[in-house]
C-alpha cells in the first residue's frame, strides 16, 4: 500500500512539474515556427503529436481482435468524415491545446467550411472552402502560404486554439480534403485564433512569406570561397572535418561538369555521407543530386531547407554536433570527379548540442517492404525508433508504362500505433498538388521537379518537407505510402527521407551502386498500325483526359491508354478532331472500352449521325472488338467527330463513363 502511495504522489509530481514547464506561446511564436530550420532539431516534449483529419475511405480499418487490417486498399478517398450532424459534416474535432498548420483539397466547392474554436457557439472563421484557398481572404492572402499548385490547393496558415476545435461543413462543400494539426503538451497555453490579426502579426505572416517565396541566392552567396576536391574512381574524400561543437547550417556544392546525357548517372554514382560526433556509420547517405531533394539527375527547383540552381545545389538543414562531425563524398563510379564544396557553420556549446537531436537523410529502394498479405501495398519510406522528428521525403518514381501511379494514401504510425494517426487521400495529395498533374511546380515545402512526360510515363520526382508540421515522436516512427503498381509492371519507387533522431537506430545503409544506377528499364508499349491513338486527339469540346488502361491488362489496349471521358447525364458531347491527309474514300473503325459502369453513345461525322448508338456495357473492363463506322468521302483537313450520351445499359451502372483506345481512317480503293 505504501508503495502504492509513493507512486500516486510521484505521478501527482510530474503533472505539477510538467504543467509549471509547459510553454506560454503567442501567435507570433507560431507565426516563426513557419520558417525556424533550427526549431526541429529540439527533442519533443512528451504529449506533443502531431495527426491529421482527411477525407480517406472510412473502410480501411484496423481488426484488433483479429490483427488484421481490412480493405485495407479502399480508394474512396474524396468524401470522407467522422459524421453527419443534420445537414452539415464534421470533418474534424480535436481537444486543445493546439494548432491546425496545414490544409489541402483538390476540389474546394463553394459550400461554407465552419471551423468552430474553444467552445464557442459561432464560428471563428466561416467560408466556402474555397475561401480557405483563394488568396482573397484575410489572413489566408499569402501566396507562399496559400496557393494552388498543379490543381492542389494549399493553406499553411497557423489556426491556434487552446481547448477544442470542431470542422464542420455544408452540403456542396466540393471533394477531397486534409486538415494536419499538432497537439501541445497539457498545460501549453496558446492564444485563439482570431482572423482579425494585429499588424504585428500581419507583418509576421508578410516576413515568413517573404522569406519562403524569396530566391535562394542570398543564402547561396554567403559561400565565401568553394574548396575544390577531386574525387578518384572507386574512392572517397573527406570534404569537411569539423572539430569540437558546433552546427552544420548549410551546404552548397557545384556539380561535376559533365556531358548533359552523363549527368543522371554520375550524380548517383556520387554519395554524401556524414557522420556525427565520431559514429562509426553514417546518419546521411544518399546519392549526392538525392540528397538535395531531386533525382534521378540535375533537376533545378527551389525550396526552402533544399534546391538546385543552375550552378548549385544547397542544403539549408540545421545539423548539431557535439564532438564534430565528418562530411564526405564517395566516388563509386570509375572516373574521378571534381567538385567545389562550401560549408557553413555556426557555433554551438557541447552542452547545449547534446539536448538537440541529430540530422538524418538516408536513400533507399524498397527496404524494409511487408511480407504480410494485408499491408502489402503499404510501401515504407522510413521506419526508425527512438525520439525526434519527421522532417520531409523525396520520392522518385520511375514509370514506364504511364497513366496515373499514386493512388496511394500517405500513413504515419506514431509511437507503435496500430492505426495511423495521419492517414491522406493520394499520393499526389500528399505531395501538395492534385489531379496527377504532371506539370512542374516550386514551392518552399512541396514540389514536382521532374515528370517525363504529359502521360505521367518516365521518372517522376516529388518531395514534401515538413517544417511547422514535422512529425514529433517518443519512441517509433513509421511513414508508409501506398504503392498501387507492382515492380513488375514495372513501376520502381526509390526516396530519400530526411529525419532527427536521440536514441534509438538508424537501420539504413549505403546502397551498392549497382542498385543506384540503370536498374529502371524501358517498355516495349504496342501501337495499333496506322491509327490514332485516342488518348493523343484534339480536343474542340467536352472534358476528357487521359486514362493508363495496363493494370487491367498488359497491352490489350494500344499504347496502354485510352481517351476517357467522364460524360455525365445522357445529351453530353465529346467532340474530337479527326485530321485527313488528303481528299479520298474513307473506312473508319474504331475500339472502344466496355464495363459496367460505361454509358451508350451516338457517333456523329460533320453533324451527321454514324449508323445506330453503341453499347458500352460489359460485366468487366474489356477492349471493344473493331467497330465499323462506315466508309465516307472525306476532303483534307480537319473534320470533326461528336460522341453523344444517349443512355445505358438496364445492367450498367449509372456513371456513363466512355473509353476510347484508337481511331483508323483506311483509304478504300
Amino acid at each position: 500500500m505504501k508503495y502504492r502511495w509513493l507512486f500516486v504522489v510521484a505521478l501527482l509530481l510530474l503533472a505539477v512539474l510538467t504543467a509549471q514547464s509547459a510553454p506560454t506561446y503567442t501567435y507570433l511564436d507560431l507565426v516563426k515556427r513557419l520558417t525556424d530550420l533550427k526549431y526541429l532539431s529540439t527533442l519533443p516534449a512528451p504529449g506533443d503529436t502531431m495527426a491529421q483529419w482527411s477525407s480517406y475511405d472510412r473502410a480501411s480499418k484496423y481488426d484488433a481482435a483479429t490483427d488484421k487490417y481490412l480493405a485495407w486498399d479502399a480508394n474512396g478517398d474524396g468524401s470522407g468524415y467522422i459524421r453527419q450532424e443534420g445537414e452539415q459534416f464534421v470533418f474534424a474535432e480535436m481537444k486543445g491545446p493546439g494548432c491546425i498548420w496545414r490544409m489541402w483539397s483538390a476540389a474546394p466547392g463553394a459550400g461554407h467550411v465552419r471551423i468552430y474554436l474553444d467552445g464557442a457557439t459561432e464560428p471563428t472563421v466561416d467560408l466556402p472552402f474555397s475561401g480557405y484557398f483563394d488568396g482573397k481572404t484575410e489572413p489566408f492572402t499569402y501566396p507562399a502560404l496559400v496557393n494552388n499548385m498543379s490543381a492542389g490547393q494549399n493553406n499553411y496558415v497557423p489556426i491556434p486554439y487552446q481547448k477544442s476545435c470542431k470542422i464542420v461543413a455544408d452540403k456542396d462543400w466540393g471533394a477531397y480534403f486534409h486538415f494536419g494539426y499538432e497537439t501541445f503538451p497539457e498545460g501549453t497555453v496558446v492564444p485563439t485564433f482570431r482572423v482579425s490579426l494585429s499588424p504585428e502579426e500581419k507583418a509576421a505572416l508578410a516576413q515568413a512569406d517573404g522569406e519562403l517565396s524569396a530566391p535562394a541566392d542570398a543564402f547561396i552567396a554567403k559561400a565565401r570561397a568553394y574548396k575544390y576536391f577531386t574525387i578518384p574512381a572507386g574512392g572517397k574524400v573527406t570534404v569537411g572535418a569539423l572539430k569540437g561543437s558546433g552546427a552544420l547550417s548549410g551546404m552548397l556544392i557545384m556539380p561535376p561538369v559533365v556531358p548533359a546525357a552523363d549527368m543522371e548517372k554520375v550524380l548517383r554514382e556520387l554519395a554524401i555521407q556524414v557522420k556525427w560526433d565520431g559514429e562509426a556509420e553514417p546518419s546521411v547517405w544518399a546519392p549526392l543530386g538525392d540528397f538535395f531533394g531531386t533525382g534521378p539527375g540535375l533537376n533545378k527547383y527551389q525550396s526552402y531547407p533544399l534546391g538546385m540552381t543552375d550552378m548549385v545545389f544547397y542544403s539549408r538543414w540545421y545539423m548539431p554536433y557535439a564532438k564534430g562531425a565528418q562530411v564526405e563524398i564517395v566516388n563509386d563510379g570509375a572516373t574521378e570527379r571534381q567538385l567545389k564544396v562550401f560549408l557553413l557553420t555556426e557555433p554551438l556549446a557541447a552542452a547545449d548540442a547534446a539536448k538537440l537531436a541529430r540530422f538524418h537523410a538516408k536513400w533507399h529502394r524498397d527496404a524494409f517492404l511487408y511480407q504480410r498479405p494485408d499491408r502489402l501495398i503499404d510501401w515504407p519510406m522510413l521506419k526508425t525508433d527512438g525520439r525526434g522528428r519527421f522532417v520531409g521525403v523525396a520520392l522518385n518514381v520511375w514509370d514506364p508504362r504511364g497513366g496515373w501511379w499514386g493512388e496511394g494514401d500517405e500513413k504515419f504510425f506514431v509511437d507503435g500505433e496500430k492505426f495511423p494517426s495521419t492517414f491522406g487521400t493520394g499520393s499526389e495529395d500528399y505531395f501538395g498538388y492534385a489531379w496527377g498533374n504532371p506539370r512542374l511546380f516550386s514551392n518552399a515545402y512541396h514540389n514536382q521537379t521532374r515528370n517525363d512526360n504529359t502521360g505521367n510515363n518516365g521518372h517522376i520526382a516529388v518531395n514534401r518537407w515538413h517544417i511547422s508540421d514535422a512529425v514529433p515522436f517518443q519512441t517509433s516512427f513509421e511513414a508508409d505510402i501506398e504503392k498501387y503498381q507492382s515492380n513488375k509492371r514495372p513501376t520502381q519507387y526509390d526516396c530519400t527521407v530526411y529525419w532527427y533522431q536521440a536514441g534509438g537506430k538508424d537501420l539504413y545503409t549505403s546502397v551498392p551502386v549497382a542498385e543506384r544506377v540503370d536498374y529502371y528499364t524501358q517498355v516495349a508499349i504496342k501501337n495499333a498500325d496506322g491509327a490514332f491513338e485516342g488518348e493523343a486527339l484534339k480536343i474542340l469540346a467536352g472534358n476528357a483526359g487521359v486514362q493508363e488502361m495496363s493494370g487491367f491488362g498488359a497491352d490489350k489496349w494500344s499504347g496502354n491508354m485510352q481517351l476517357f471521358w467522364p460524360s455525365g447525364k445522357p445529351g453530353g458531347k465529346l467532340v474530337v478532331a479527326l485530321p485527313v491527309d488528303a481528299d479520298g474514300k474513307y473506312q473508319l473503325t474504331t475500339v472502344l472500352t466496355k464495363a459496367d459502369d460505361y454509358g451508350i453513345f451516338q457517333f456523329s461525322l460533320d453533324d451527321v449521325k454514324l449508323g445506330d448508338p453503341v453499347d458500352l456495357y460489359n460485366n468487366g473492363v474489356i477492349p471493344s472488338p473493331v467497330i465499323d463506322l462506315g466508309a465516307h468521302d472525306l476532303t483534307k483537313g480537319e473534320h470533326k467527330l461528336t460522341i453523344e450520351n444517349v443512355g445505358k445499359n438496364d445492367a450498367a451502372k449509372a456513371m456513363y463513363y466512355f473509353g476510347m483506345d484508337w481511331i483508323k481512317l483506311t483509304p478504300v480503293k
